[in-house]
């Protein structure tokens, strides 16, 4: 299984951002919070009599290294007591440069952590005072230099985002030129999701400094070109390795898998999510925690999971999780192999969905030899429109309000 731990304390809140953040400079709450952490992982190992077997674990935010080294070392140590960490397993942990020190990272190195994930978003100054981060080019340098010295010499990973406040073509050059000298071993360029009536820390944006649609567009095509002459290459949705990284080569050999945590050579069949607002997909479904500290407290001091809400996937979920996966990750769909897995015949069972393929397939995004389904390498751009025309709950869902990021 694949285990995510949220660590959602933050000294303060940046204004772009779209996680579920407490912040707050008393690092006593954070202490409280640990407390209840280790109630939920004690509960939850209680329920499985026989599954322990870890082969990924992550630790996101908020920021996993606003908690003290010796906050995170006893963290660890109750998780590797119930759970077995697989050698070889991924150990991921997300770190901020402004707060995470040497000791952080002496004490990730030494407990066998082997992937960091850095948030950077962009290094203009002018961006970063707009979305409220502080985060200079560096304070970036010097923890990836730490890092590197300790003994992180593979598995670093930046977040970019575009589609920020004042970012211009020109400027978010000059930001990729930066991260290319840096050389991380992947990169993840994520679309800025603009959503105010769900996020009220973004309401402190100026929505008059945000690039416009085609202006979005103009950015990612930046970094895709800037990235993929530099050497790397794309993978997925959003993200680029180096050509010789195990997530390039899975991709080669159609096997890379995602889960909530991110692309992954390290398929799970469960994934386990502690802390508040977490999800956990159990093959069968999806389930959330609360949200609220004082109403996750609540549960566990009644010995009860602190679920808040569930979705019990059916048998055409499957399939279309299926599809959908092997589309976001592979770029290409076997439809023989889903006829022996599912039972089903993939034209006649997918007809609507390959009807709205229509469009793309016209403009040579989307190919069908001999039995596949495939986006071709300039179609790649676009796989999310192609992932979409598989989901059925997507005509639903526009008809309302929209509340998350659209493809561009």
């Amino acid at each position: 299984m694949s285990l995510y731990f949220h660590l959602p304390f933050c000294e303060r809140r940046c204004r772009f951002c779209g996680c579920h953040v407490v912040a707050t400079k008393r690092r006593e709450v954070a202490d409280e919070y640990l407390s209840y952490l280790f109630a939920e992982i004690d509960l939850i190992a209680s329920l499985l009599t026989h599954r322990r077997r870890v082969v990924q674990l992550h630790w996101g935010g908020g920021t996993p290294t606003y908690l003290s080294p010796e906050a995170m070392e006893q963290l660890f140590a109750r998780i590797s007591g119930p759970f077995r960490l697989d050698e070889g397993a991924e150990l991921a942990v997300e770190v901020d440069p402004r707060v995470t020190t040497r000791a952080h990272l002496d004490l990730l190195a030494r407990l066998g952590f082997n992937r960091l994930s850095l948030g950077v978003q962009d290094f203009d100054p002018k961006v970063q005072e707009a979305i409220g981060r502080g985060q200079t080019h560096e304070q970036t340098r010097e923890l990836l230099t730490a890092a590197r010295q300790i003994g992180f010499s593979e598995g670093i990973n930046f977040d970019l985002v575009y589609g920020l406040p004042l970012q211009s073509v020109d400027s978010f050059r000059v930001a990729l030129d930066k991260v290319v000298a840096l050389g991380p071993d992947r990169l993840a360029v994520y679309s800025f999701a603009y959503v105010p009536w769900i996020r009220a820390n973004q309401r402190k944006i100026d929505e008059n400094e945000l690039p416009t649609a085609e202006q979005k567009l103009e950015l990612y095509f930046t970094a895709y070109e800037q990235l993929t002459n530099a050497g790397y290459e794309p993978i997925g949705m959003d993200h680029f390795s180096m050509p010789d990284d195990e997530l390039a080569q899975a991709t080669r050999e159609g096997r890379l898998a995602r889960n909530f945590m991110g692309y992954t050579v390290k398929p799970a069949s469960a994934a386990l999510a502690f802390g508040i607002s977490a999800i956990s997909d159990l093959a069968s479904g999806y389930f959330q925690n609360v949200k609220k500290l004082s109403t996750y407290y609540r549960a566990l001091d009644e010995g009860r999971l602190p679920i808040d809400r569930g979705y019990l996937l059916d048998r055409d979920d499957e399939l279309r999780r299926y599809v959908i996966t092997e589309i976001m990750c592979n770029f290409r769909v076997d439809k023989r192999r889903v006829e022996e897995r599912f039972g089903v015949d993939f034209d006649d069972y997918f007809a609507l969905s390959l009807k709205k393929l229509d469009e793309l397939r016209e403009a040579g995004f989307v190919e069908e030899p001999d039995g596949l389904l495939r986006v071709s390498s300039k179609g790649r751009l676009f796989v999310r429109n192609v992932a979409m025309a598989f989901d059925r709950y997507l005509d639903e869902k526009l008809k309302q309000r929209p509340m998350f990021s659209r493809t561009v």
